[in-house]
């Protein structure tokens, strides 16, 4: 058995100002996906799932379809508002976009039955990542069904020089299983500090050497059950709320803290980037022809 790949790429890209999830970065028109498929191809993955919104179909069946037929099988799932709302519910009309990632995931239900890991489509988490997620997945620690892990990163190696971003601050016990999971949505550097807002018009300063989640999930099956109970009562409480979240992170803490689950914090060494901002861009540009000078990508991933 071979576990799935499952990415987030349903995001309409407000702050980067396009689909950045196909915008090229590499030096033959590779997206940072592409390299994600890639790393994940290389460690064993046999499954690629994209949770995109309806809108996007075109776009991704041009961009993949092709590259990707004979090395890794590949399915669509959409992402759209009323996905697992139940009928009895009325969203607020002035939501127009889905619920967040833990909808996200929850949508690949149908497809997805055996161990998978989560990434978001605009992040390249390096290969040594989906190494560690692969092995995790197939040789799970303790309870076989609820043993979950995620790929944790330094705070400081994460962060944008061009505007704020958003980051699950992750507390550990002494084996490295996660406690808590924060999910801080704005993050920035403001003069050599690293500050966040913790609610309207108040800030705390981070060291920058916390262990941050950047969405690099390892679930088990069983995680959609958790899930679907979860979205059931959140979008009950906020159909009428048009800026409501269903977080991944939200999910799991209450997890954890009810003893349902074990989640391991896997530490990579690897590079982390992305492209919240298209400012972000070129420094993706360079850090993947830096990664090809030193052999870890082939000039042309996809022969």
């Amino acid at each position: 058995m071979k576990p799935t790949l499952l990415i987030l790429a349903a995001g309409m890209g407000s702050r980067y100002g396009g689909l950045k999830q196909v915008d090229p970065v590499g030096p033959n028109g590779e997206a940072i996906i592409d390299y994600s498929i890639y790393d994940a191809i290389r460690a064993g993955y046999g499954k690629v799932v994209f949770v995109i919104r309806e809108s996007f179909a075109a776009a991704f069946l041009e961009s993949f379809d092709s590259k990707l037929k004979g090395k890794i099988e590949t399915e669509y799932v959409f992402q759209e508002l009323l996905n697992f709302v139940p009928d009895d519910v009325e969203v607020s009309a002035e939501r127009q976009k889905p619920w967040g990632t833990g909808h996200a995931v929850l949508v690949a239900k149908d497809v997805i039955n055996e161990p998978f890991a989560v990434i978001n489509a605009d992040d390249y988490y390096g290969p040594g990542s989906y190494q560690l997620t692969h092995d995790y997945l197939l040789n799970p620690n303790t309870d076989p069904a609820n043993d979950y892990c995620m790929v944790g990163y330094m705070l400081d190696k994460t962060l944008s020089e061009h505007g704020y971003v958003s980051r699950g601050i992750c507390e550990t016990d002494s084996d490295e299983f996660l406690q808590t999971v924060v999910e801080r949505t704005h993050i920035e550097r403001v003069d050599g500090k690293i500050i966040t807002q913790i609610e309207e018009g108040k800030t705390m300063e981070l060291t920058g050497n916390e262990v941050v989640s950047m969405n690099f999930w390892g679930f088990m099956p069983s995680y959609f059950d958790h899930l679907e109970t979860y979205f059931t009562h959140f979008i009950r409480e906020n159909a009428q709320n048009p800026k409501g979240e269903f977080y991944i992170p939200t999910v799991v803490n209450d997890l954890i803290d009810k003893g349902k689950i074990n989640l391991k914090v896997l530490q990579s060494k690897d590079l982390w980037f992305g492209v919240t901002y298209k400012k972000d861009k070129a420094s993706a540009v360079n850090s993947i022809n830096k990664l090809i000078a030193k052999g870890v990508y082939p000039e042309k991933l996809w022969k």
